[in-house]
């Protein structure tokens, strides 16, 4: 596989028992180092060169790894469960920093990775030392259903499989494993909001106006859980900060981060 950026390398670990594709680029910083999590459709490449750009930027390393069922990680071998996010936090988000000896790093979270860094943050206090997330869910909008719903009939009907399949190995196993649960009846009452004000750690929360997949009240949410957060919301934008508007992000989380550890 190509490295993520002019130093950086790829790697293979398994971690609960499940082989994940990792990669990192090193600035030779001993500032905590950055761990992105993807969406519910991302992996490594789908990050193209914004893993480099923010290492430059902040100075810091930064670390990437595709999800369980997502690029070049093991294949998804089971329908995935209301919990999946507490369990990508709890179990192999944790297993992961461990196997990298990464202690008390920035999570950098878009989307289902912005639930995720908050689910950790709230269950393993003292061990993250800020949040970016960008796009997060702490409950479920019907406005977040009908963009899902949206997108399944696109994979039907569209070349949205053939345009996942760039990014990952499997994508129709990666696109049912992250569409089927969230149309699920049950997981209608998915909802974190009771952790937030576990979440120690100083936050910053960025999204687009023209989100399709999420409303500011996400955003309001975590700012009354979590006092001590910082919202953004970017015009003209989607459900990728950093897609739609990289320079913005960029800027935003340098300034953040300046005078963090």
């Amino acid at each position: 596989m190509p490295p993520l950026g002019p130093n950086g390398e790829r790697a293979r670990i398994v971690v609960a028992g499940r082989t994940l594709e990792v990669g990192q680029i090193t600035t030779g910083s001993d500032r905590c180092p950055i761990v992105l999590l993807h969406e519910g459709l991302g992996s490594i490449d789908m990050w193209r060169d914004f893993p480099d750009r923010l290492a430059r930027t902040t100075g810091r390393d930064v670390v990437v790894y595709s999800r369980y069922g997502h690029g070049r990680s093991e294949r998804l071998r089971e329908a995935r469960n209301p919990a999946y996010m507490h369990e990508e936090a709890r179990v192999a988000l944790r297993g992961l920093l461990a196997a990298l000896g990464v202690a008390k790093p920035v999570l950098f979270g878009h989307s289902d990775g912005g639930s995720i860094a908050l689910i950790y943050a709230a269950t393993f206090p003292g061990e993250v030392e800020a949040l970016v997330l960008e796009a997060p869910h702490v409950f479920v909008e019907t406005l977040t259903v009908e963009g899902i719903a949206r997108a399944k009939a696109q994979a039907s009907d569209g070349d949205l499989l053939a345009k996942l399949g760039r990014y990952h190995d499997d994508p129709q196993g990666t696109f049912t494993g992250w569409n089927d649960i969230w149309l699920q009846p049950e997981f209608a009452a998915w909802n974190i909001t009771e952790l937030l004000p576990a979440v120690a750690p100083p936050v910053l929360t960025i999204q687009g106006r023209n989100d399709a997949y999420g409303s500011e009240k996400q955003l309001a949410a975590i700012a009354a859980g979590v006092p001590h957060s910082t919202a953004i919301l970017l015009d003209e934008c989607g459900h990728s900060p950093h897609r739609d508007h990289p320079d913005a992000v960029l800027e935003h989380v340098r300034a953040f981060l300046a005078d963090r550890a």
